[in-house]
């Protein structure tokens, strides 16, 4: 089997190296909090894939980027589309918000309706590398979900902890997909303590967030898309919400790629939003605490998907923030659920909570002042709103929308449009 691009990978506190096939998730020197960051041979990568290559490519999924993944060459892969979607210009929007150009990634088209089957795809295949019986994972819904869907079409068994309180949607979603679901009487930081017990203890792959090094591999995917849906010329910004830290920590990674190719010439700031019920990673950055040290705080907000009392990937988040001179700003949960109205109505992107919590922070970006009005700005979506849809009723009753009541005949309609 041909093997990948890849040549070493590197602690993030200490910075020492491994063979790819050295040690499977961590550091062995720091504990779990040991999070590796994939190496690339960029020279060879250069000489083999361009972005012409790019242009011939009828694979309209992550897999167009292959040869800028930790998988080996000739892996099977999913047989679901995973990536390559809509990025949304959105001129109606950047007229409300008085700014120049607003663009809308609306990962809620994923197989499973989330960002998380990016890392999901890549998780599966090297479980399969492995030779892995039984894959696990921690999740508020989402990135279970995406394993749960994308092991399905492989066949492959899967075990699952979420908190009881994640949305029924989402653990319904589980159930259909026939994976083997542990309800956890506690938080998410309590689903995925007792998931690293259980992977260690049966020998199942992990593909926790923050702990499987991999995961951010699958989730830089998101950059290669906007850049190339772009024509390759950046945005000065890019928005996304923050739960674990995984998903900015991605995208910082895809842009560095694509900065050590020199496909693109500069790398967006990067504004981490997270909800004020959840909001770690903005207090350890205002108050320049030490992550490491930090102790976990309690989590509190409608947007479940980012709510995480300690997130696991918060070094590379940290990093993703400072390195582009970006900053973490912190929506409450009205901002939140109001953005789920004025995203849907401002382009029709449907978004649950997590999701909206992008667009929310961006709003609050410009009343803060923090973006001038001549910025070209990409939001993430990182949901689709049916993920959540208690939240989204809660929406539309604080936007102050209700159906109309009238009787089967036309002149009851009249007189209800009449007060329009």
């Amino acid at each position: 089997m041909k093997k990948s691009n890849v040549t070493k990978n590197r602690c993030t506190l200490c910075h020492k190296e491994y063979e790819p096939d050295q040690v499977d998730y961590v550091c062995p020197d720091h504990g779990n909090e040991g999070i590796l960051d994939v190496q690339y041979d960029y020279q060879l990568i250069k000489s083999t894939f361009s972005k012409e290559d790019l242009k011939k490519s009828t694979e309209y999924n992550i897999w167009r980027y292959k040869p800028l993944l930790p998988v080996q060459i000739d892996s099977e892969v999913p047989p679901l589309s995973v990536g390559w979607t809509p990025l949304y210009h959105t001129p109606t929007l950047a007229k409300q918000l008085n700014i120049k150009n607003l663009w809308v990634k609306d990962d809620g088209r994923q197989p499973t309706a989330s960002f998380k089957d990016r890392a999901s795809a890549i998780a599966i295949v090297k479980a399969r590398e492995k030779g892995a019986s039984i894959i696990t994972t921690a999740s508020t819904g989402n990135a279970a979900a995406a394993l749960s869907g994308l092991c399905a079409a492989m066949g492959q068994p899967n075990v699952i902890f979420v908190p009881e309180s994640a949305p029924q949607a989402k653990i319904t979603q589980l159930l259909t997909f026939g994976s083997t679901v542990v309800l956890v009487k506690g938080t998410y930081d309590d689903a995925f303590d007792l998931c690293m017990e259980a992977a260690k203890e049966y020998g199942w792959y992990n593909r926790n967030t923050g702990y499987n090094p991999y995961m951010t591999e699958g989730k830089k995917t998101v950059s290669y898309e906007i850049c190339e849906q772009l024509d390759w010329q950046v945005p000065d910004r890019i928005f996304v919400s923050v739960g674990d830290g995984c998903i900015i920590g991605g995208i910082h990674k895809g842009l560095k790629d694509l900065k050590a190719l020199g496909w693109i010439d500069r790398i967006p700031k990067l504004m981490g939003i997270q909800a004020e019920g959840s909001n770690y990673l903005y207090q350890a950055w205002k108050n320049d605490e030490d992550v490491l040290t930090k102790p976990a705080i309690q989590v509190n907000t409608v947007a479940d998907s980012i709510g995480a009392g300690l997130p696991r990937d918060r070094i590379k988040a940290l990093a993703a923030v400072k390195d582009t001179e970006g900053s973490f700003i912190c929506v409450n949960d009205n901002q939140i659920l109001q953005a789920i109205t004025d995203l849907a109505r401002g382009c029709g992107v449907f978004a649950e909570p997590a999701g909206a919590a992008a667009f929310a922070g961006l709003k609050q970006a410009l009343t803060d002042q923090q973006i001038s009005n001549d910025e070209s700005v990409v939001v993430i979506n990182t949901g689709n709103g049916l993920k959540d849809v208690n939240s989204a009723i809660k929406a539309v009753k604080l936007a102050g929308s209700e159906p109309y009541r009238v009787a089967p005949d036309l002149e009851s309609l009249k007189r209800v449009l009449a007060t329009k």
